[in-house]
């Protein structure tokens, strides 16, 4: 069955956002003579690569990561092409996309999505548009950017109106090669019990047809 891997890939030099925690490994058992087996180590934010934010991660009385629904993460949904539209994604925007029901939206804003430089300037979300989404049944938001909100936002109002609505987030998705359309989406977060936030691999595949 065809997969569409839209995950980027985690590795030295993988952009954070500025002041996280960069990527960063190491091997602390290597094989050789004296060992039988290459065992390595990790650095990394709970925001590297391709995440789903928890409530804790804006809310300080937010669920953590841990606390996840799973089956939120597995189903239908949507692949929207957004770009040239601008600093923020609106309600306008999404009309089409949202004429007829789906739960689970993806927002394919980039180009080429970034994976070896960070971009400050990347497509974010109007919180208008987080309602409008809501309204329309959505549940799950995933972006290819690294925000729902602009990277210098400190009131962060998209992330406010998602917590209003119950919503998830998924951030730096890869959707450069998935044609718009709709898919089955598995996105499964690490279950990190306590943590704001936890990495996932996030993969599309066709649609189950009725008969199988």
């Amino acid at each position: 069955m065809e997969l569409w891997d839209i995950s980027p890939a985690l590795r030295p030099g993988t952009p954070a956002f500025p002041g996280d925690t960069p990527y960063r490994e190491e091997r602390t058992w290597v094989l050789g003579p004296d060992c039988p087996v290459n065992v390595g180590a990790i650095t990394l934010s709970t925001h590297a690569g391709s995440h789903a934010d928890a409530p804790l991660h804006y809310d300080a009385n937010g669920a953590p990561a841990g606390a996840f629904e799973l089956a939120r993460f597995i189903g239908p949904a949507r692949v929207v092409d957004l770009r040239g539209l601008g600093p923020l994604v609106r309600p306008d925007h999404l009309a089409a996309a949202l004429a007829r029901p789906v739960r689970r939206l993806l927002l394919r804003t980039y180009e080429r999505m970034p994976q070896d430089q960070w971009v400050q300037d990347f497509t974010a979300i109007d919180p208008a548009a987080i309602d409008f989404m809501a309204a329309h049944g959505v549940d799950l938001i995933g972006t290819d950017a690294a925000s729902v909100d602009p990277a210098t936002s400190k009131t962060l109002d998209a992330h406010m109106a998602v917590r209003r609505h119950g919503m998830l987030i998924l951030e730096n998705l890869v959707l450069d090669h998935v044609p718009p359309g709709d898919y089955e989406l598995i996105a499964l977060p690490l279950k990190l019990m306590n943590m704001d936030a936890a990495p996932l691999r996030a993969v599309l595949r066709p649609l189950p047809s009725p008969t199988s």
